[in-house]
Protein backbone atom coordinates (compact mmCIF):
# COMPACT_ATOMS: atom_id res chain seq x y z
CA UNK A 1 0.00 0.00 0.00
CA UNK A 2 1.25 3.63 -0.78
CA UNK A 3 1.39 6.23 1.48
CA UNK A 4 -0.81 8.97 0.65
CA UNK A 5 0.77 12.28 -0.30
CA UNK A 6 1.05 15.13 1.89
CA UNK A 7 0.70 17.84 -0.21
CA UNK A 8 -1.68 20.21 1.83
CA UNK A 9 -0.24 22.89 3.82
CA UNK A 10 -2.16 23.58 7.47
CA UNK A 11 -1.09 26.52 9.71
CA UNK A 12 -1.52 26.03 13.72
CA UNK A 13 -1.20 28.12 16.44
CA UNK A 14 -2.63 25.70 18.99
CA UNK A 15 -3.58 22.38 20.24
CA UNK A 16 -2.70 20.96 16.70
CA UNK A 17 0.77 21.64 17.47
CA UNK A 18 0.68 19.16 20.76
CA UNK A 19 1.82 15.96 20.00
CA UNK A 20 -0.95 14.26 21.86
CA UNK A 21 -3.54 16.00 20.01
CA UNK A 22 -2.04 14.88 16.72
CA UNK A 23 -1.43 11.24 18.00
CA UNK A 24 -4.83 11.32 18.90
CA UNK A 25 -5.98 12.74 14.84
CA UNK A 26 -3.44 11.98 12.59
CA UNK A 27 -2.17 8.45 14.10
CA UNK A 28 1.13 10.00 13.71
CA UNK A 29 3.22 13.02 15.16
CA UNK A 30 3.50 15.58 12.20
CA UNK A 31 6.57 17.62 11.23
CA UNK A 32 6.16 20.88 10.98
CA UNK A 33 8.45 24.12 10.41
CA UNK A 34 7.44 27.78 12.61
CA UNK A 35 5.79 30.17 10.25
CA UNK A 36 3.10 33.13 11.19
CA UNK A 37 0.09 34.82 10.09
CA UNK A 38 0.41 38.65 9.73
CA UNK A 39 -2.71 40.73 9.82
CA UNK A 40 -4.32 38.14 12.62
CA UNK A 41 -4.70 38.17 16.85
CA UNK A 42 -4.67 35.36 19.48
CA UNK A 43 -7.74 35.39 22.17
CA UNK A 44 -8.98 32.55 23.71
CA UNK A 45 -12.20 30.13 23.35
CA UNK A 46 -13.88 27.87 25.53
CA UNK A 47 -14.41 23.96 24.50
CA UNK A 48 -17.22 22.13 25.47
CA UNK A 49 -17.22 19.21 23.56
CA UNK A 50 -16.02 16.58 25.54
CA UNK A 51 -14.09 14.94 23.50
CA UNK A 52 -11.96 17.89 22.18
CA UNK A 53 -11.44 18.72 26.05
CA UNK A 54 -9.97 14.96 26.50
CA UNK A 55 -7.58 14.80 23.87
CA UNK A 56 -6.54 18.36 24.46
CA UNK A 57 -6.52 18.57 27.76
CA UNK A 58 -7.72 21.75 28.04
CA UNK A 59 -11.28 23.84 28.02
CA UNK A 60 -10.23 26.92 26.73
CA UNK A 61 -8.47 27.09 23.04
CA UNK A 62 -6.55 29.58 21.52
CA UNK A 63 -8.75 30.81 18.65
CA UNK A 64 -7.86 33.89 15.82
CA UNK A 65 -9.15 37.04 14.34
CA UNK A 66 -8.41 38.74 11.51
CA UNK A 67 -7.11 42.61 12.10
CA UNK A 68 -6.12 43.89 9.06
CA UNK A 69 -2.83 45.12 10.27
CA UNK A 70 0.21 44.04 8.80
CA UNK A 71 1.96 44.34 12.20
CA UNK A 72 -0.25 42.01 14.31
CA UNK A 73 1.24 38.25 13.81
CA UNK A 74 0.01 35.30 15.63
CA UNK A 75 3.37 32.45 15.58
CA UNK A 76 3.00 28.94 14.86
CA UNK A 77 3.70 25.95 13.05
CA UNK A 78 3.14 24.85 9.38
CA UNK A 79 2.87 21.33 8.76
CA UNK A 80 2.24 19.07 5.34
CA UNK A 81 -0.33 16.98 5.48
CA UNK A 82 -2.45 14.58 3.68
CA UNK A 83 -5.92 15.27 2.54
CA UNK A 84 -7.05 13.04 4.83
CA UNK A 85 -5.66 13.96 7.88
CA UNK A 86 -6.51 17.52 6.84
CA UNK A 87 -10.42 15.77 6.91
CA UNK A 88 -9.66 14.59 10.98
CA UNK A 89 -8.77 18.19 11.67
CA UNK A 90 -11.72 19.43 10.35
CA UNK A 91 -13.44 16.60 12.46
CA UNK A 92 -11.58 17.48 15.16
CA UNK A 93 -11.94 21.29 15.39
CA UNK A 94 -15.49 22.16 16.98
CA UNK A 95 -18.11 24.61 15.27
CA UNK A 96 -16.01 28.09 17.23
CA UNK A 97 -13.84 27.94 13.97
CA UNK A 98 -13.75 27.23 10.38
CA UNK A 99 -11.22 26.56 7.73
CA UNK A 100 -9.80 28.80 5.38
CA UNK A 101 -6.87 29.64 3.17
CA UNK A 102 -4.52 32.52 3.99
CA UNK A 103 -0.59 33.57 3.30
CA UNK A 104 1.90 33.15 5.96
CA UNK A 105 4.41 35.35 6.27
CA UNK A 106 7.02 32.82 4.40
CA UNK A 107 5.01 33.33 1.78
CA UNK A 108 3.48 29.97 2.06
CA UNK A 109 -0.07 29.67 1.34
CA UNK A 110 -1.53 27.21 4.10
CA UNK A 111 -5.07 26.39 5.47
CA UNK A 112 -5.88 27.63 9.40
CA UNK A 113 -8.66 27.75 11.41
CA UNK A 114 -10.03 30.87 12.21
CA UNK A 115 -12.95 32.47 14.11
CA UNK A 116 -16.39 31.10 12.66
CA UNK A 117 -18.37 34.36 13.45
CA UNK A 118 -16.30 36.72 11.59
CA UNK A 119 -15.39 34.82 8.50
CA UNK A 120 -19.43 34.79 8.36
CA UNK A 121 -20.22 31.05 9.02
Amino acid sequence: MTEEKRDVRLFSYGTLQDPAVQTANFGRLLEGRPDALPGYRTSIVEVTDPDVVAVSGAAWHPIVTATGDPADQVQGTVFDISASELAAADEYEVSDYTRIRVILLSGLDAWVYVEAEQSGE
